[in-house]
């Protein structure tokens, strides 16, 4: 009995789908490990050309205006000037903090003995069309983590302390912030102080955050490094939502005052920033709000607290009572709010305290409110781009 023509289909249709069902998964995993690869390589080469530069520019700033000293005859309104100029020049990536911290890069490495041979070419006069090559290559295997890491290490005067930090991070794969959570933790303290400091380490990789390719070249580093804009910056993110809370925490009226936003103070040759800085009339105390674009972590806790320890401190006129915080944390699942109350300890204050300042549930609100509509205002303006780049080409 010979197949008719449906039968025959029917059966062509199975032995492809068994055909499929065998190639089809070793076809795509042999595509996605060809993209994950060309990912990595890809990021390793920005990274690699981000630390290059960066050398170079500290090397200029120490060798050539320093003299090689590590501080600067001249102080620092000339790196101030120089930052305006490149800013304008090549945008937010190269602003005074940042020079800062490239000069520091190439001073806490060179103390190390890193000296590229290719640079002592261009010391010499070599071209740098011609040497750049030969010194990616040996940056390349001299700093094989991201600019965001070296960020965080080289601020660990310990050189042996920062080799640990550095070792870890690039055995395990850390991620920027898993780095600099270890780090808050004291991993190298506490695995010093271990009689089995393997099982120490062994637990900061257990749980470690891994370094993504999606993730590092989204890295405003590497935005900025490659002159890359988003529809939006996170900056602009927190500055709106610093704004709205400004705003609902002033209309309470509850005795809040506005004293600064952005409130900038150095410690020692760091600078830092308070988001905003308020004063209540009610309990006599000043506020500092800081905003986190990520979850609540420890390390926000002991951030605020150095804040409110500088202003209790430096802050005039001195307020009657000691200052407190509140940390806004707004990633994209959520919206947590946590309230740093320092050393209150009269439970009668502290129930006064409670009803002068806005429910964690109502900081929560205003903060998913304050994001929906900045991102509703961005994507309003993107679609005015479109509709008047429409017309333009008509």
């Amino acid at each position: 009995m010979s197949m008719n023509e449906k039968e025959k289909s029917a059966i062509a249709k199975i032995d492809a789908s068994d055909v499929r069902s065998k190639d089809y998964g070793e076809l795509l995993r042999n595509i996605s490990g060809l993209i994950e690869e060309g990912r990595k390589a890809a990021v390793r080469h920005i990274n690699t050309a981000i630390i290059a530069t960066y050398w170079l520019v500290g090397m200029r700033i120490v060798e050539h205006e320093q003299k090689g000293r590590e501080r600067a005859t001249y102080g620092e309104e000339a790196l101030r000037n120089l930052a305006k100029e490149l800013t304008k020049k090549y945008g937010n990536g190269l602003s005074f903090p940042q020079l800062k911290n490239i000069r520091q890069f190439y001073l806490t490495y060179r103390r190390e003995g890193f000296h590229p041979s290719s640079q002592v070419a261009l010391e010499k006069g070599y071209a740098l069309r011609s040497q750049f090559p030969y010194l990616l290559q040996e940056i390349g295997s001299q700093f094989p983590l991201s600019w965001t890491h070296y960020r965080f290490l080289m601020r660990i005067e310990k050189a042996e302390k920062r080799t640990f930090y550095e070792r870890l991070s690039i055995q395990g794969h850390w991620s920027s912030r898993h780095l600099e959570r270890e780090i808050n933790a004291l991993l190298y303290e506490r695995t010093a102080l271990s009689k089995r400091r393997e099982i120490v380490i062994a637990k900061a990789n257990e749980h470690a955050v891994l370094a993504r390719p999606e993730d590092e070249v989204k890295d405003s580093y590497v935005l900025d490094f490659l002159g890359l804009k988003n529809e939006y910056s996170e900056s602009d993110l927190e500055d709106a939502l610093i704004r709205h809370i400004e705003s609902f925490l002033l209309e309470l009226g509850r005795g809040f005052a506005f004293v600064a936003r952005q409130k900038r103070f150095m410690v020692g040759s760091d600078e830092y920033r308070i988001d905003l800085l308020l004063f209540n009339i009610a309990l006599s105390r000043y506020i500092v709000v800081e905003l986190k674009l990520d979850k609540f972590t420890h390390s926000h806790a002991g951030q605020i607290n150095f804040y409110v320890n500088w202003v209790k401190d430096n802050i005039l006129p001195r307020a009657k009572n000691e200052p407190f915080g509140i940390i806004l944390c707004s990633d994209k699942n959520n919206a947590t709010v946590r309230y740093a109350t320092g050393g209150l300890s009269n439970k009668i204050f502290v129930s006064k305290y409670l009803l002068e300042l806005p429910k964690p549930e109502e900081l929560q609100r205003e903060l998913e409110r304050g994001r929906d509509l900045f991102l509703r205002h961005q994507a309003s303006r993107l679609i005015e781009r479109k509709e008047t780049a429409g017309e333009a080409a008509a």
